[in-house]
């Protein structure tokens, strides 16, 4: 599985129809995600200033119709992520992801030291029931 941070009301504003297209996908050409292992200093760098809730899509690169690419970090406004190491490769999905492609989607918790890992990943179409 990849993964892809997004705060909640991002995500629901870049559905369309049956695939979700972020503004990265325009600005930048892919839509950045994850590994497991980078999911938290990630949040915690980009996102650590965030005042609503972070989604946390769990993605099954195998039933994307995109081309996904593991590539160098590619750095969001200028930034770079301090607390992921450089050997680090991501995968981008070169075009929107299909919510049928999308595993799960849970909430990622927060702490003084910062996020954490979702307690639980709701069925997609469960979630969008919930929010809609």
């Amino acid at each position: 599985m990849i993964y892809h941070i997004v705060k909640d009301g991002e995500f629901l504003t870049c559905l369309a129809g049956d695939v979700y297209e972020p503004a990265s996908l325009r600005d930048v050409g892919f839509v950045h995600c994850s590994s497991e292992a980078a999911v938290i200093p990630v949040a915690n760098d980009y996102f650590g200033g965030a005042l609503e809730k972070l989604l946390l899509l769990r993605v099954d690169p195998t039933k994307l119709a995109s081309q996904t690419r593991y590539e160098d970090a590619v750095p969001v406004d200028g930034m770079r992520a301090a607390a992921v190491p450089d050997s680090t490769l991501f995968p981008h999905v070169y075009g929107p992801i299909e919510i049928s492609a999308i595993d799960g989607i849970g909430v990622l918790g927060r702490e003084a030291a910062g996020y954490t890992w979702p307690e639980v990943f709701a069925p997609t179409d469960v979630y969008l029931r919930q929010v809609k």
